[in-house]
């Protein structure tokens, strides 16, 4: 965005976008509509699309504004991304039209779509607004700094996480609710975050909303108070769907908010699979009472239920319910696959879900409910986290992986994975030490020393030679450990197994801004 642009002005972001010249993007076939798309759009929102471009573009380089001290003094920004620090806005325009083509694609058709929708529904839409109270509480875009707190009143150290003695926190949350203007929600969901000095990936969606934000204590419960008293969200949102934990804005590189079709990557149309029809919830007390129960069988192999954990493997490997069935899959958006590749597994089950936050299991358990195979579908409630406040030493054994910086959360001492070179306990993961591959790897301090630093040993050997040749460029390539891993695996019985991966994991940002 233009650096005299800021959204504590309040300035109308369109008419910020419309200064924007006709973007030169690199690969322009990517940024361009799909034939597909083109059919969706008609006559008049065609003509917009050069706008749209625009408007996703300046809405990805805002996302990238480092929230600094002096901002509300000058007029100097400074935009990170990728891990690299701009401090000029030509140097960041040009690296996100080189380097982040596919994502202002994404973000281009969704605002397509939208256009199209709005345009097509005006007239039924603007007489409903006469009926609907929602339109007369919400502000205009030129309005975004209607809703951010005030904050004259506190030391600006206070809101900064890190400053004096007091330690910070991250949220975790969700909300599934229909929006019709994802597109303000996320310059207002920028706007408010580094209003309050928070960083963190915030997912939104005609669906939703799914974030996950760091920051001073002060920071986040602002955050949480904005939230609970927006009109959209008050009547959805409780102050126990925000899950918390230590951290800080140091648990994230940046802020990312972006506009997607789901708020988490299930890949499948929210309009074919929708939130509306989940499983059962049950409550961390009841969802602990249906574990006992199930456990205390003799024989859990020909039981009627199946404790189901919708995570991925490398989160499962370091912690997880005991006797649990934990697919080896790299991403949820395998989880569909994976449901209808072993469909037999669940026919006249009861199944009981879990995941990080609940997230997942909402639109998963829609899913499986979908097939009409199962007796019953539960999911957990608040999911992992919420169980683990409530029962810190009970059926959950191992670490809560979390998608940011910290890589897990210890709530006992139970250690459930081990070093992938020597098999010694541990569950301590760390990037593999190729920069090109960027894998998740557990090796002991034993290992480290003797310098297994990588996920394999053909990643190993990799690091080396390009160590010691000249610099390139560190684009991520797929690690040969993770192309050769089966995508989709078939469970041989009906037994209760866990997880039995011995390569690392994934970076932990592969499933997207959020997981929650």
């Amino acid at each position: 965005m233009p650096s005299s642009t800021s959204p504590d002005q309040g300035d109308d972001l369109e008419t910020c976008i419309l200064r924007f010249s006709d973007l030169d993007l690199k690969y322009t076939s990517l940024i361009n509509p799909s034939s597909s798309l083109k059919a969706e759009l008609d006559g008049i929102t065609k003509k917009k699309y050069s706008f749209a471009k625009k408007k996703a573009f300046a809405l990805f380089v805002k996302t990238k504004e480092v929230p600094t001290k002096r901002s509300f003094e000058c007029k100097e920004k400074l935009w990170k991304c990728c891990q690299q620090l701009f401090t000029d806005q030509t140097s960041i325009h040009r690296h996100v039209a080189t380097q982040h083509t596919d994502e202002i694609y994404h973000q281009t058709a969704s605002i397509l779509k939208q256009l199209a929708v709005t345009s097509s529904a005006s007239k039924s839409l603007s007489s409903a607004d006469e009926k609907n109270p929602l339109k007369e509480c919400l502000p205009h875009s030129h309005e975004v700094s209607a809703w951010l707190p005030d904050i004259s009143c506190f030391n600006p150290d206070k809101l900064i996480s890190g400053q004096g003695n007091e330690e910070g926190e991250v949220l975790l949350y969700y909300c599934y609710r229909d929006l019709e203007d994802p597109q303000w929600i996320c310059a207002w969901q920028t706007a408010l975050c580094q209003h309050l000095h928070l960083t963190g990936k915030i997912r939104i969606a005609t669906e939703g909303i799914n974030g996950t934000v760091g920051g001073s204590k002060l920071a986040t419960r602002l955050y949480v108070e904005v939230m609970l008293s927006f009109p959209l969200f008050k009547d959805d949102l409780c102050k126990d769907d925000f899950k918390t934990s230590k951290g800080g804005a140091h648990c994230f590189p940046e802020l990312r908010v972006g506009v997607f079709e789901e708020i988490v990557p299930m890949g499948i149309s929210p309009k074919k699979i929708s939130y509306k029809k989940p499983g059962i919830h049950l409550s961390p007390s009841e969802f602990h009472k249906e574990v006992e129960k199930f456990l205390s069988q003799a024989n859990q192999e020909q039981s009627d239920t199946i404790l189901l954990d919708c995570r991925n493997f490398y989160e499962s490997k370091i912690g997880r319910f005991q006797g649990c069935l934990a697919p080896d899959i790299r991403k949820f958006s395998y989880f569909p696959s994976y449901v209808d590749k072993n469909l037999e597994l669940f026919r006249e089950k009861r199944v009981l879900m879990y995941c990080t936050g609940g997230i997942r299991c909402e639109r998963g358990s829609a899913y499986l409910k979908a097939k009409g195979v199962c007796k019953a579908v539960f999911q957990l409630k608040g999911g992992i986290h919420k169980y683990l406040e409530e029962f810190p030493d009970g059926f959950y054994k191992g670490k809560l992986f979390v998608f940011d910086e910290r890589y897990a959360l210890s709530y006992n001492s139970d250690v459930v994975s081990e070093c992938s070179y020597c098999g010694a306990q541990w569950d301590q993961y760390k990037l593999c030490s190729t920069l090109q591959c960027r894998q998740l790897v557990l090796t002991c301090p034993a290992c480290q020393g003797q310098g297994f630093t990588a996920c394999c040993v053909t990643c190993q050997d990799k690091g080396s030679r390009k160590a010691s040749g000249p610099m390139q460029d560190s684009f991520k390539e797929e690690c040969e450990c993770t192309a050769r891993r089966l995508r989709i695996p078939r469970e041989l019985s009906r037994h209760m197994q866990r997880p039995v991966s011995p390569e690392p994991g994934p970076d932990a940002t592969e499933d997207g801004p959020v997981l929650a």
